[in-house]
């Protein structure tokens, strides 16, 4: 992974997760929701997050976020309760890696955006985010890592 962006082949990676429609506001309680709920329901099917976190958006979000966060597991899970089986899908996607705290992850996409500009690609309607680096209270927002992956149009 890397802070200078490019563009990679990725393949389709199996997720457990929860679908939202969240005001962008609202979508820290969201996130905690969902992974205080996700490993237990993996867990009780006998599956295995194989894993960072992961949150797909259906579009760069703008008030309202269409999306879902979850974890890629080692087989598929069943449906139950608010977890479902997933994909993050596979193709070309433009991919860098962003150092810093999650309030500056908009500018991270912005930029990310330019440069698919830049090269002459089209983004897709289908982008993500995994957290490389699993957050704690005490630990300097500075330190966090995140993949971004935006689907290429045509991948």
């Amino acid at each position: 992974m890397s802070t200078t962006p490019a563009i990679v082949e990725v393949e389709p990676v199996i997720t457990a997760v929860v679908r939202g429609t969240v005001p962008v506001a609202e979508l820290a309680g969201f996130f905690d929701r969902s992974f205080s709920t996700l490993p237990q329901v993996v867990a009780s099917q006998g599956a295995a997050i194989a894993g960072p976190a992961v949150a797909r958006y259906d579009g760069p979000p703008t008030d309202v976020a269409r999306l879902e966060v979850g974890f890629p597991t080692a087989t598929p899970v069943r449906a139950e309760g608010e977890v479902e089986p997933s994909t993050l899908p596979g193709g070309r996607v433009a991919r860098v890696e962003h150092h810093g705290s999650y309030e500056e992850l908009g500018a991270a996409w912005e930029a990310l955006a330019a440069w698919i500009a830049e090269q002459g690609q089209t983004p897709g309607a289908v982008l993500w985010e995994v957290y490389v680096t699993q957050p704690s209270p005490e630990m300097d927002p500075a330190e966090l890592v995140t993949e971004l992956s935006w689907l290429l149009d045509g991948a």
